[in-house]
């Protein structure tokens, strides 16, 4: 429909706007025209100007969500590239793991520009949905975040508009905020953040936060401080990670901290390399008849 093509939307306002009221003045005049009372002709008119702005707004939302299908679709397919080039590494003996990081980097990050230069094509819809600008802002964070583009990540960390500021609901979000208020050396604004939200954080959702918030603490030399985080930890969370690491700093065993057992949510966060991508070598057969 080239009538809500993204350059077409200003024009588009004031269509709909006529539209309405179009809508509204037939059901007026058609009350009128039936002998309604007043009170009728005024209700159908109100009546009308509301139809004929749920239609529009049906209209643009069908439009939002076939752009949003289009994302998603284009993940999924780069998603089914990447598995397919470690597939195809693991069954070649002779494959090098570097390389094959090296692949799967570029292939992750052309897909994550990809992915944001086409939500730059919901930008329009913003004067339609009240939330769509927080929930644009809020994917593009995790993009520039995954691509390293952190100064830009930054800038919208930074955004206090209500309607522009990204939405802070969800553990991996979180964690990446924490992590970058600990680059620039602020523990304790990292501190007041994680209290903020990890109380919002029921069971193992809370897991990867407390996991950094104690990474951080071990790295500044805070040992007791990451014990006591951890003892509070495996009380919310049953996640055997954190309970691990609990159980190496009551031993002393302060070289053994890890989360790596958090998984790629935690590597996402790059404040540790992850592990490259294991190949299955194959053995060379001996021996003959």
């Amino acid at each position: 429909m080239a009538l809500l093509s993204p350059n077409a939307l200003p024009l588009f306002i004031v269509i709909s706007l006529l539209i309405s009221i179009s809508i509204a003045l037939a059901a007026i005049f058609s009350a009128i025209h039936l002998e309604f009372a007043t009170f009728w002709v005024v209700l159908c008119g109100i009546g009308g100007y509301l139809a004929g702005t749920l239609l529009i707004g049906f209209i643009v939302r069908r439009r939002m969500s076939a752009l949003q299908n289009e994302m998603q679709a284009t993940m999924l397919v780069s998603q089914a590239r990447i598995q397919r080039t470690i597939q195809q590494a693991q069954q070649n003996p002779g494959a090098n793991p570097a390389v094959l990081q090296k692949q799967v980097e570029l292939q992750q990050n052309k897909a994550l520009t990809q992915a944001l230069q086409e939500l730059e094509r919901l930008k329009p819809f913003q004067k339609w949905a009240i939330t769509l600008g927080r929930q644009i802002n809020t994917q593009r964070f995790q993009l520039l975040y995954q691509l390293k583009r952190f100064d830009e990540a930054d800038e919208i960390l930074a955004l206090r508009h209500p309607l522009k500021k990204p939405i802070m609901m969800e553990p991996t979000l979180v964690a990446m905020k924490m992590a970058r208020v600990y680059k620039r050396g602020d523990l304790e604004g990292m501190e007041k953040l994680f209290h903020k939200q990890v109380r919002w954080m029921r069971g193992d959702r809370g897991a990867l936060l407390y996991g950094l918030m104690s990474w951080a603490w071990v790295k500044k030399g805070e040992t007791e401080k990451a014990f006591q985080l951890l003892a509070t930890a495996k009380e919310k969370t049953e996640n055997e990670t954190l309970a691990r690491n609990w159980e190496h700093l009551a031993n002393e065993r302060i070289k053994k901290f890890s989360n790596a057992g958090l998984g790629d949510e935690w590597f996402a966060l790059y404040l540790e390399a992850a592990p490259k991508p294991k190949i299955q070598r194959q053995r060379a057969r001996r021996g003959g008849f």
